[in-house]
């Protein structure tokens, strides 16, 4: 921006530099012509005279040279004088803005040293030894504990390969029993700096000052919406998204302890060892009612808006009974920065909106579109891409799409696991549902909070839905 205001005011320059002044329109200067009037002969000038030294030039020629000196002189000078006041106020310009940055730098290192002081003090004393149910009381108020690494070093047995329970971009999670027998989840984030796995620490930990400290750097120009960001999110408590109980600070390397979810993640639950077994179609549709519940909070019961940008049935995870909650906001993004020219498109293959993937345009009707994935998961029992040759993969949308739309093919395709077991009517109201979801314009997609109504009455109510079980056909076991 400033280059641009230096270049323009050199063109205005260089063209008042260029610009013919004159303190008024031209004048001609020529001599009249003499009126001719009657003279006797014996006055009238001899026809042949001799020049003179006094008459060798002409007196009009030399009044237009003087005039046109005056009056170039003049343009000069009024030149000079827009060049050196236009000079003089850029400098003043300039100026100021440099004594502005250095008043704002000053104070914003007074802020960090007054912060980083504050940090330090809540840092040298991290818990030894909590009990997780304290942690978990902790997170439900919205804070966060400083855990000693020691005692991650030993709730996980120094992080050994039995406690491992997955891994990712981000880093690996593994499964840790603290001294009173409680379990939790350790994430062990990538080291070298990411700026992924730094954003994933960023986005949970709930104190603003704790954030720069451990990560070891002053982002100055995104300080202020990171903080605001964080502070936002570490008010996302909600019985459907996972909950942050704790971090851990070892030299580069950074921490992360969840709430612990037994029954892992919907995708290993649906494409694991087990393909499914163990969900029948009661639990699938409290699993798809549980998700909608955590999609609607984020999208409709916080302020601003917070989309989720990675929703996939890895990022589903499930407890003991089966409660579904949504996890790992490392690429969320709130209200005030969707649409933003900044904002790196992120997602998984087969979850990503075609308006996001193709032209970047994003809104919760993208997160939308990834629920409409997961819950034809949930329906058919397939992954969202599937090999069908050696060079070949196949979208389950493309596939299932022309199948859905027709009831004489759709009992045929949907999962063995529950083959038969629902009500047809029931059936086709959750293909009807998952239809509309992915469907390629994001404005014939319905807002989560009308997915999560037509929801409701197909879940029994032992599951947190209305349907009594007097009315469904379906088997109600399997929690």
């Amino acid at each position: 921006m400033l280059k641009l205001l230096i270049l323009f005011v050199l063109l205005i320059i260089i063209g008042v530099l260029s610009f013919p002044f004159s303190s008024s329109t031209p004048v001609d200067v020529r001599p009249e012509s003499p009126v001719s009037y009657p003279v006797l002969p014996a006055e009238r000038e001899p026809i042949f005279q001799l020049p003179s030294s006094s008459s060798a030039h002409s007196p009009g020629t030399a009044d237009v040279g003087a005039v046109r000196h005056k009056s170039m002189t003049k343009s000069i000078r009024i030149a000079l004088i827009i060049s050196s006041s236009i000079l003089g106020g850029i400098v003043l310009l300039l100026s100021g803005c440099w004594v502005y940055r250095l008043t704002k730098l000053k104070i914003s290192n007074e802020n960090w040293k007054q912060n980083a002081g504050c940090t330090k003090r809540l840092s040298c004393s991290p818990v030894k030894d909590k009990k997780l149910a304290t942690l978990k009381a902790d997170g439900r108020r919205g804070l966060v504990s400083l855990l000693e690494y020691q005692l991650l070093l030993a709730a996980t047995n120094n992080f050994a390969d039995e406690n491992l329970l997955g891994g990712g971009r981000l880093g690996q999670l593994y499964k840790a029993r603290f001294g009173d027998g409680s379990e939790a989840a350790v994430k062990r984030l990538s080291s070298g700096g990411e700026h992924n796995a730094q954003k994933e620490f960023e986005v949970r930990v709930v104190d603003p000052r704790i954030i720069w400290s451990m990560l070891g750097f002053i982002a100055k120009n995104h300080q202020s919406k990171l903080q605001n960001e964080v502070g936002f999110l570490s008010k996302c408590q909600h019985q459907n998204i996972v909950s942050l109980l704790g971090y851990s600070i070892h030299g580069d390397m950074r921490f992360l302890v969840y709430e612990m979810m037994h029954n892992s993640s919907l995708e290993f639950q649906l494409h694991g060892p087990s393909h499914g077994s163990s969900l029948s179609w009661p639990l699938r549709m409290k699993i798809a009612l549980d998700v909608a519940r955590g999609l609607e909070y984020l999208h409709e019961r916080c302020y601003p808006t917070v989309i989720h940008r990675n929703l996939k049935s890895s990022n589903i995870l499930l407890d003991n009974n089966f409660n579904a909650k949504i996890s790992d906001f490392g690429l969320s993004i709130t209200g005030a920065n969707i649409n933003k020219s900044n904002a790196k498109i992120s997602g998984s293959q087969g979850y990503v909106a075609p308006e996001y993937l193709l032209d970047g345009k994003l809104s919760d009707k993208t997160d939308v579109y990834a629920f409409g994935i997961i819950l034809l998961e949930l329906l058919l029992g397939k992954r969202p891409v599937e090999r069908v040759g050696e060079t070949k993969c196949q979208s389950l949308v493309t596939w299932a799409m022309p199948q859905l739309t027709d009831r004489s093919k759709l009992p045929n395709i949907v999962d063995p696991i529950i083959k038969n077991t629902m009500d047809v009517k029931h059936l086709y109201q959750v293909a009807a549902v998952a239809v509309l979801c992915v469907q390629p314009e994001p404005s014939y997609r319905p807002l989560i909070t009308d997915v999560l109504h037509s929801f409701i009455p197909l879940v029994p109510n032992e599951h947190g839905g209305s349907l009594r079980v007097v009315d469904s056909v379906l088997p109600t076991t399997g929690l």
